[in-house]
């Protein structure tokens, strides 16, 4: 007769890993202790303009200094956040790039032209890669007309070279900062991007009876914005006005 084995079977001890050894809750306490410095901090005149007075964003840039290898306050020194899109600037990104062992050089330097060249540590003298920048070019892009283009346009170069050449040789050690300050126009936008403008009624359903304008109460203050504000958004009334006229320039 086969006799069956009623001893309580024995557990195996698995060692799992502390969770305070894992990476995430590290970094949540990495969070907090900076969270704590970025208060200590956010009303002084040692951090840039853009942070003074927003503790979560010191953090975030404590945070992702620490991810590019730089000390809590060399991150402050080096960072911009623009509309909410952190950059670095452009000696920073330059200086980062050189730490890590590629090497950036200003090959010309002048109010209408910057020619710099770089190559990825270890590479021959067949890695040189390199790139210009001119004043027509920043003409083309729209970006002359700003003040610090009007003011330093050397030192506006230097800094569109500065951040292409970075990208194109080590974009590995940029991370999510791809882009140097300059290089970002008011919107957190790289200048020269794309800019979409708001689709209207009249494209959306063309063959639609134009809504009747609701009168405005006597006590409501006026809202319109003249056509040169950023925030203005062209109206159907905008394009049957310039239809209207290109028509009559036609006649």
């Amino acid at each position: 007769m086969t006799e069956i084995d009623t001893r309580p079977e024995q557990q195996t001890d698995i060692a799992l890993p502390s969770m305070q050894d894992h990476a995430l809750v590290q970094w949540a306490y990495a969070a907090q202790e900076a969270h704590k410095i970025a208060q200590s901090l956010a009303r002084t005149s040692f951090v840039p303009r853009s942070l003074q007075g927003k503790p979560g964003d010191i953090t975030a840039a404590i945070l992702a200094g620490q991810e590019l290898g730089l000390q809590p306050m060399a991150a402050l020194r080096s960072m911009d956040i623009i509309q909410g899109t952190p950059a670095l600037r452009a000696h920073a990104m330059r200086g980062l790039v050189q730490s890590r062992g590629h090497q950036v050089q200003l090959v010309e330097s002048g109010e209408g032209l910057c020619v710099m060249r770089g190559r990825r540590k270890g590479d021959g003298d067949d890695g040189w890669q390199q790139v210009e920048w001119t004043i027509e070019r920043a003409q083309r892009l729209g970006l002359t007309g700003k003040d610090q283009w009007k003011k330093q346009p050397q030192a506006m170069l230097i800094a569109r070279a500065t951040g292409e050449i970075c990208r194109l040789i080590a974009s590995d050690v940029l991370h999510a900062m791809p882009y140097a300050s300059e290089e970002l126009d008011g919107y957190g936008q790289a200048d020269g991007a794309m800019q979409v403008r708001p689709v209207t009624i009249r494209e959306l359903a063309p063959d639609a009876a134009p809504a009747e304008e609701q009168p405005q109460s006597e006590g409501e203050p006026r809202t319109e914005l003249s056509k040169d504000d950023p925030w203005y958004v062209p109206t159907d009334s905008d394009e049957d006005a310039e239809a209207l006229a290109e028509y009559e320039a036609q006649s």
